[in-house]
């Protein structure tokens, strides 16, 4: 464990990796609001006019990202122990800033999905962050700053959404110059060149202040083998973190919570954006972007501010449970929201943002230390979480697509509420397999390892 400074300005590296991580969340969240809308435009445009058959394509574009995500992640994560964990961050933010305009400007749903899958594929800046933080910190400050990182997600998604909100249609809803043949040809090229911009500012935070946290006595040996070698050994060793007792059912968890809450990423939308006579609440993206500020300002008190007493007074592993049984609620009962009444859905709302403000850092933490203590390589382990993690955000999206366009119109008790549902069992179980857990934390008397 090492202790950092930035350089030539004193800071604490924790400040700077804050900083990027939340800039480099505005530009990734910055599309929540509108990509529904946008991929939706696109089907209809290639004529795919059926209400199902059109929304499933959301769910594909959303899990197109995470494929890349779980083909590359793993592999960055590895380069990351062998090269260190600042180049790995840096460029995942270049990968950004090129890839976010690319989407922008795609006119098919062909050019969305390439520019979504190599966006994925050059960005594992979430998994370096954490080995990141494990690097530099004792285990009585990886928990706060866990939650440090939590809360940059929470900042990211409570300023974010509302930012594209803001900018999707620049023609309608701002006018002036932007009311002009090619800002409404591009509806929302806008958010997506001010991502890209969030992006650069934040390569240019890494390269002049994020000191680097591996130092070069401790990184991974290359090895001297071809490069096919390298990826079969790099998949090998991620497949085996499965075999590795506790450390296996966490990644387990986190897996299934990640697919249930993933299946909301393009529901949530879908619902409030479809129109009150079919259930829906007939919603805006900049009504979307308002109920994601509000997401996200919750995750920045839990994360920000809550997660450290929280953890003292209750430990982790009860808080984890916690927050796996909220997001249940939350996202089971979303779809009940009534019309006449939609501000009900700040209540499931909160669940969601509770619930996974509860349940990341607490499961971040833990796999830290069960990492650490079985002697395990740091950036393998995180590296392998996120990669599972992308499995999960692949099956999520493509699942609730698919229940969405097979019951979107129909009745009884195959409605779209369906997908809803099934993301609620899936918490459930989630929490069930948490009771066969048996962790070093656990064991000691009043939970030591955390002190304020």
């Amino acid at each position: 464990m090492r202790q950092l400074t930035s350089r030539s300005s004193g800071r604490s590296p924790m400040t700077v990796l804050f900083l990027v991580v939340l800039v480099d969340m505005l530009g990734f969240t910055i599309v929540i609001p509108f990509l529904t809308y946008f991929i939706q435009d696109l089907a209809s445009g290639q004529g795919i006019n059926d209400v199902g058959s059109r929304d499933f394509w959301v769910g594909v574009v959303i899990a197109v990202y995470s494929l890349a995500q779980f083909l590359f992640t793993p592999i960055l994560g590895s380069i990351s122990d062998r090269l260190g964990r600042r180049p790995v961050i840096m460029f995942g933010l270049v990968s950004n800033s090129i890839f976010f305009i690319v989407f922008g400007l795609s006119n098919s749903l062909e050019m969305a999905i390439a520019a979504r899958f190599l966006s994925g594929a050059g960005n594992g800046n979430i998994a370096v962050a954490r080995a990141y933080i494990g690097d530099i910190s004792t285990y009585d400050l990886i928990p706060r700053r866990m939650g440090m990182l939590g809360a940059a997600f929470g900042l990211g998604f409570m300023i974010g959404p509302f930012i594209g909100g803001l900018l999707s249609d620049p023609a309608a809803s701002i006018g002036g110059y932007f009311d002009s043949a090619f800002w409404r040809n591009n509806e929302y090229l806008l958010p997506c060149m001010f991502s890209s911009l969030l992006s650069l500012i934040s390569l240019a935070l890494a390269f002049f202040w994020l000191e680097e946290s591996l130092d070069k006595d401790s990184r991974a040996e290359t090895a001297s083998d071809g490069s096919l070698d390298k990826l079969s050994e790099t998949f090998s060793n991620i497949f085996g973190v499965l075999k590795i007792p506790v450390i296996s059912t966490l990644v387990l968890v986190n897996f299934l919570f990640l697919m249930a809450f993933s299946m909301m990423h393009g529901t949530f939308i879908l619902f409030t954006a479809m129109s009150v006579d079919s259930g829906g609440l007939g919603w805006s993206e900049m009504e979307n972007g308002w109920i994601f500020a509000f997401i996200g300002l919750l995750g920045v008190i839990i994360q920000g501010g809550l997660i450290g007493p929280l953890t003292d007074r209750f430990g982790m592993s009860k808080l984890m449970m916690i927050g796996t049984v909220l997001c249940g609620f939350g996202i089971a009962s979303l779809p009940y929201v009534p019309p006449d009444a939609s501000w009900l859905i700040l209540g499931s709302s909160a669940g969601l943002a509770i619930g996974n403000g509860l349940f990341s850092p607490t499961h971040s933490s833990l796999l830290t230390f069960e990492a650490n203590k079985g002697g395990h390589e740091l950036g393998l382990v995180m590296g392998a979480q996120e990669g599972y993690g992308a499995l999960a955000r692949i099956l999520g999206p493509l699942l609730a697509a698919y229940l969405w366009s097979i019951t979107v119109e129909g009745d009884g008790i195959w409605t779209f509420h369906t997908c809803f549902r099934v993301a609620g069992l899936i918490f459930i179980l989630a929490a069930a397999l948490q009771l066969t857990l048996k962790l070093e934390v656990d064991k000691d008397d009043e939970n030591p390892i955390i002190q304020n």
